[in-house]
């Protein structure tokens, strides 16, 4: 369970390939970061693909990774293993999550 009083919530969402099929269900993507202020280590991921084996996988590519450090890092996380058609969306939405996180702090 994530302690919520030290921990930040942020989020980041673009849109998804026009095109597949995923665009015409849902449009967008979500990515939702539990975030460790002390240390920008992302400690809970969530996305909103309707399948939970697509969102279970793609979170485990972050979690672990400091969202103001890694981002190189998490890019080519999915880049090399996240082989689906809205892995640029999905990319998109963690640096929009990311600079979300730098606004507010």
């Amino acid at each position: 369970m994530v302690q919520t009083n030290e921990n930040i919530l942020v989020a980041g969402f673009a849109q998804l390939p026009k095109g597949t099929p995923i665009f015409e269900m849902q449009k967008t993507i979500g990515c939702i970061l539990v975030v460790d202020p002390s240390t920008t280590v992302i400690k809970k991921a969530t996305f909103t693909f309707i399948q939970d084996l697509t969102n279970e996988f793609a979170s485990s590519l972050v979690v672990g990774h400091k969202l103001m450090d890694d981002i190189e890092k998490i890019t080519q996380e999915i880049e090399g293993k996240l082989l689906i058609p809205p892995q640029r969306a999905v990319m998109q939405s963690i640096i929009s999550a990311r600079n979300r996180y730098l606004e507010m702090n």
